[in-house]
């Protein structure tokens, strides 16, 4: 049988310091089975796009890694950019590659949101495929009113996050996986 492979590309709310955006992304070179092909980062947004593939288990550690990393390093409470985000991590999607069907490549992203929230008490809302709710296959939806909106929002039921605390962390902020 042929490997299962995933793409993970996750957005940091950092563009502008090289020396934070190479830590988080040396945490996910250190996975085996792990191969880092993209990191963009952009000034103007204050936001890196980084692209990694690999076989699902291990690109949920190494997607872990990199948030706990840039959960340590960056501080949303100080971050200012032209693109919508709403935390640290912003968003972590995952992108079924080959042999690995969209169903089975949520049931990864899950696994790593669920872990994410417990371990890391970060706020996480599903979207896209990943969704529980209609309303947040909608990046834009749960990314409404952005960071600054969080400790409202995360008052209302409607807003309880799929994973994590129901608490604003504002170093943190919330992320969507």
């Amino acid at each position: 049988m042929s490997k299962q492979i995933v793409e993970c590309v996750p957005n940091f709310s950092e563009g502008r310091d090289m020396k934070i955006i190479k830590q988080i992304t040396d945490q996910i070179e250190t996975v085996e089975g792990v191969k880092l092909l993209d990191v963009d980062p952009g000034a103007t947004t204050n936001r890196t796009v980084v692209t990694f593939v690999g076989t699902p288990d291990e690109v949920v550690e190494a997607a872990f890694l990199a948030i706990k990393k840039a959960s340590e390093l960056i501080d949303m409470s100080k971050h200012k950019g032209e693109h919508p985000r709403m935390g640290a991590t912003d968003v972590c999607p995952f992108v079924p590659v080959s042999n690995i069907t969209m169903e089975e490549t949520v049931e990864y992203a899950r696994k790593l949101a669920k872990r994410v929230g417990e371990e890391l008490h970060i706020p996480i809302y599903c979207y896209e495929f990943a969704a529980f709710d209609e309303k947040r296959k909608n990046l834009a939806y749960c990314r409404s009113g952005e960071y600054e909106a969080l400790p409202k929002k995360l008052k209302e039921a409607q807003w309880k996050p799929d994973f994590g605390p129901a608490e604003f962390n504002s170093k943190t902020g919330a992320t969507a996986v």
